[in-house]
């Protein structure tokens, strides 16, 4: 029988740094010099430098979430918000510079795009590098491009939607995105258009005590489809850098949207990012989600069923190791009658990672005849790891059907011995128990990204 040596595999190809070298870097800290420079790098309409103000406003009025991990080193003073590489934005990959190329050509993503990909886009520290899209979506009216051209191409649809899923006083790191956002994609499927092929975002950040922000804004149209796929990665310092990003997704009616991500950022990374969907009538929101790498993670994806008969499902796996703590979760609000959510997260901790399921279930009065279906699964490999759930069931209705099931445990010794007996080495055999634990996870991914996802669950192992 074959067998995966998990000794193999490592990290390099994750950890690969290119010199600190860039076009222009803001200098550290938050004022609104800081702001107006950005906006001014980036050439904002008066209206956006305006919001980007508002927003520092709003951050700085807003207290530090004192409910999860402790974010007490986080030093805004040390942090460089705005990165710009050394390149414009191409839609030639043999025009990226060589070393950014060298970069992604290594984590894979040119044949990704060649194989199995309608659309890509490569954002490079604060700044989309790469983008492309087939040409046959194009003629379908479909828009994907970077969210710098999407204002200057199409203001009013931006502004339209732009921060109206997710407002900047949701909480403070929204607002400090909203100050200092850059990059990030946008993604408009007109109505009744099957986007058949998936799209996908890459994000890298590569300088060092800096941060990334870039904003996702899709919007599919009624009776549309999309399935969009993020990536992210980064290479590891010994100083603290961090993620503020921000989705917002708008499903219309009939729509389907299914949003995929593999987030595997150092483990000097902040990871603050928010995701929010706001479903409507008979329209369906499926989120997959890999949570690895992170040294403190707070995660939690969105979905606002507005419309009678709206859906969503989110299927999820976080895996903590030495010195992480991921506080993940998913929320679902139940506005409409007859809507239904089901929700299967899993985790897994080891060498005293920390994992936490925090969630919201609320189904308002008038949603009646609604359904939700929660399920979290914790597997700790060892004494010294921690898992905890955490969860919040609001529902204001009797006319419901609710379930919410839990279970923490360890690998068995007797599943181990069992392998073992087979000719498995014990650390094979920890490895295949793993692998069968995040196996649900997996399969609703494309074949490479549940590759990929397998292959991290091996380097954390």
């Amino acid at each position: 029988m074959s067998t995966t040596n998990i000794n193999e595999i490592n990290r390099n190809i994750y950890d690969i740094k290119n010199k600190d070298e860039y076009e222009f870097k803001i200098k550290k800290g938050l004022t609104p010099e800081i702001i107006k420079e950005i906006s001014k790098q980036k050439n904002d309409p008066e209206w956006m430098k305006e919001f980007r103000l508002k927003a520092l406003e709003v951050y700085n009025k807003l207290e530090m979430p004192t409910w999860g991990p402790d974010l007490s080193e986080l030093d805004m003073e040390e942090i460089a918000t705005y990165v710009r590489p050394k390149t414009n934005l191409n839609n030639s990959w043999e025009d990226v510079p060589e070393d950014i190329k060298d970069t992604f050509d290594k984590l894979g993503i040119p044949e990704a795009e060649r194989t199995s990909l309608a659309g890509v886009g490569a954002q490079y520290d604060s700044e989309v590098v790469y983008h492309s899209m087939k040409k046959e979506l194009i003629q379908q009216g479909v828009i994907y491009t970077d969210m710098e051209t999407a204002i200057k191409e199409y203001p009013k649809l931006v502004q339209d939607h732009f921060m109206k899923c997710v407002p900047v006083y949701d909480h403070k790191f929204v607002a400090l995105h909203g100050a200092v956002w850059s990059g990030g994609s946008f993604v408009y499927v007109p109505k009744g258009v099957k986007v058949d092929i998936p799209l996908q975002s890459y994000f890298r950040l590569n300088s060092p005590e800096a941060g990334q922000f870039e904003h996702t804004l899709i919007i599919v149209e009624e009776g549309a489809s999309l399935h969009f796929i993020e990536g992210c990665s980064a290479p590891k310092y010994n100083k603290i850098n961090l993620h503020a990003g921000c989705v917002e997704l708008y499903v219309k009616d009939k729509a389907y949207l299914r949003y995929s991500t593999i987030e595997n950022w150092s483990k000097n990374m902040l990871n603050l990012n928010t995701k929010k969907a706001i479903v409507g009538k008979n329209a369906k929101m499926d989120w997959v989600s890999g949570s690895f790498g992170s040294k403190i993670s707070m995660l939690y994806p969105m979905s606002i069923l507005n419309g009678k008969g709206a859906k969503t499902e989110f299927t999820g796996i976080s895996f903590a190791g030495e010195g992480q703590n991921l506080d993940n979760g998913f929320k679902v609000i139940h506005n409409a009658p007859e809507t239904s959510s089901v929700v299967n997260a899993k985790s897994i901790s080891k060498n005293g990672g920390k994992c936490t399921y925090r969630s919201l279930v609320r189904i308002a009065e008038n949603a009646k005849n609604s359904k939700s279906s929660v399920s979290c699964e914790s597997l700790m490999l060892d004494n010294s790891s921690i898992s905890d759930t955490i969860p919040t069931n609001d529902i204001r209705t009797d006319e419901v059907e609710f379930s919410h099931e839990a279970k923490i445990g360890k690998i068995s010794d007797k599943a181990i011995f069992y392998l073992m007996s087979r000719g498995l080495s014990e650390e094979d055999a920890i490895a295949m128990i793993v692998r069968g634990f995040a196996h649900p996870i997996a399969k609703e991914l494309p074949v490479e990204y549940a590759v990929e996802m397998n292959n991290l669950i091996n380097l954390e192992l």
